[in-house]
């Protein structure tokens, strides 16, 4: 039992390695996938960046003409020359006003605004929405803190607002240089020269011509107060998966490096178990050659004495002229010396070497000859006994092999009460190897006696002579089998016969 328990440790053992390895695989995989997520987080604020240089640049006294803005948008988003682009894979950039609405909004645009009213990130299916605010100032809360505004197209600005299809000179802005660039949050922000007070709306000086009136209904709808950019997930998906693969075949090798350990710690666990067998019975063999030469001087003085005292005490039971008390002891004397021959052939039986003669056995069909062998006392007891399993071919010495069956069987038989069942079960252990059972319902045997009553002389049959499981288990090692006794539920004892090799 002692290795079994070696081999469930090793086998739990490398169990849990192969668990702590998908574990760290999984943690490393939502690492990855953080820094993924971290580094398209890191491109969009290299890109709000970039445009908050660009709008910085074109913006003269608080306003920013839409019509200078958009192309520097549409070659941001769709130039394939541009690093960041390469690598950012942007789809869109829209600039929201107080409200919410899209001020100006460049490239695929199919997003809902209204899910997007809070700042923050929101990942889509095949994309990811990036939300930033102004110095704190959320898309959704409406206030008017913001004085940087897109102006339309100068035509559309006239005519939309005097109406008519009047041609008006379109001013141009100084061209001043652009303020250092200090982040994305700078980029709606006061203080430039000329620019208007924080929290007002007052004209720029060069459009005197609109009212003061229509320039705040014109800023309260084009004042820029958010920045919303849609990249796509598509680095990020494959970087994922990627790294998932890779965690999948470190985990599979890792597995297979766990199967093929317990494996072979298997296979040397049973060639262990096997010569450690092959050497007992080696050794057994050795003893018992030893024990058969004192056995058989034993039987050739013990068995004339013991012949010729049966002999007189035999005749002497038969004359008529002797007392019936003389002629009852004398039969008395026949029947011990009986006896002590059938253990002296039970000893030399017992001390005989058991050379293995293997032949190809249908296991089967010897256990219904041997049923068959003991039918009178199966009849005697209105005893059944039932074969059960799977039908399997094993190499054995057939002779010794019927012998083991006899004696258990014969022990199964004394054990049990008149009409009970005794069940023999065959079948496959393993690939290689099969199992034999002989089960019975008598009174079983107690755990701490399971291992006695294997050894010589130890019966509890009175008219046993204690050798049958001995000379059993002899020639179960010699085979290179084991046997062991188990209890049988709910009542009764099982004999187990475990590595019987099977064949073709």
């Amino acid at each position: 039992m002692q290795p079994r328990r070696n081999r469930s440790f090793f086998y739990g053992l490398l169990l849990g390695v192969w668990v702590l390895v998908v574990a760290w695989q999984l943690e490393e995989h939502v690492r990855v996938r953080e820094a993924a997520k971290t580094d398209l987080r890191n491109r969009s604020r290299e890109i709000a960046n970039t445009l908050s240089a660009v709008i910085r640049a074109l913006r003269f006294r608080g306003t920013v003409v839409q019509d200078r803005l958009e192309p520097v948008l549409n070659l941001l988003v769709n130039s394939r020359t541009n690093e960041l682009v390469k690598s950012s894979e942007l789809i869109s950039v829209t600039l929201l006003n107080t409200a919410g609405d899209p001020v100006v909004s460049v490239g695929e645009t199919s997003f809902d605004q209204k899910a997007f009213t809070q700042e923050g990130e929101y990942w889509g299916k095949n994309s990811v929405t990036f939300v930033n605010p102004v110095e704190g100032a959320s898309v959704s809360e409406g206030v008017t803190n913001n004085a940087t505004v897109v102006l339309p197209s100068f035509r559309s600005l006239t005519n939309g607002l005097r109406g008519g299809e009047r041609d008006f000179p379109r001013p141009e802005p100084p061209s001043d240089g652009p303020p250092p660039t200090n982040g994305f949050e700078n980029t709606f922000t006061n203080g430039e020269r000329g620019g208007p007070p924080r929290g007002g709306s007052h004209r720029p000086p060069w459009m005197r011509w609109m009212s003061e009136a229509d320039f705040k209904a014109l800023a309260a709808t084009h004042e820029l107060h958010g920045l919303v950019l849609v990249m796509s997930t598509e680095n990020y998906r494959a970087v994922c998966v990627h790294d998932l693969w890779l965690r999948f075949i470190i985990v599979f090798f890792a597995g297979m490096s766990a199967a093929g350990g317990g494996l072979a710690l298997r296979n040397i666990s049973k060639t262990a178990e096997l010569e450690i067998r092959l050497v007992r019975a080696s050794e057994l063999n050795s003893h018992l050659k030893e024990m058969n030469l004192a056995a058989a001087g034993l039987a050739h003085e013990t068995r004339n004495p013991l012949n010729i005292i049966r002999g007189m005490a035999q005749m002497l039971s038969k004359q008529s002229e002797a007392p019936a008390e003389i002629r009852e002891k004398a039969r008395a004397i026949v029947d011990q010396t009986d006896k002590v021959t059938v253990q002296l052939n039970e000893f030399i039986n017992y001390s005989r070497p058991r050379e293995v003669r293997r032949t190809k056995l249908a296991l089967n069909s010897v256990v219904n000859e041997v049923v068959r062998a003991l039918n009178y006392d199966l009849e005697e007891k209105k005893i059944q006994v039932a074969v059960k399993g799977e039908p399997v071919s094993v190499e054995a010495d057939e002779q010794l092999l019927r012998q083991v069956l006899f004696n258990l069987l014969l022990n199964a038989i004394q054990a049990v009460a008149s009409q009970a069942e005794i069940q023999v079960v065959t079948g496959r252990q393993g690939v290689t190897e099969a199992f034999l059972e002989i089960r019975d319902h008598g009174p079983g045997v107690p755990p701490e006696r399971r291992q006695e009553i294997f050894k010589p002389y130890f019966t509890t049959n009175e008219k046993g002579t204690g050798l049958g499981l001995a000379v059993v288990q002899q020639i179960i090692l010699a085979h290179g089998w084991e046997i062991e006794c188990l209890p049988n539920v709910p009542q009764g004892a099982v004999f187990r016969i475990t590595h019987l090799k099977l064949t073709a």
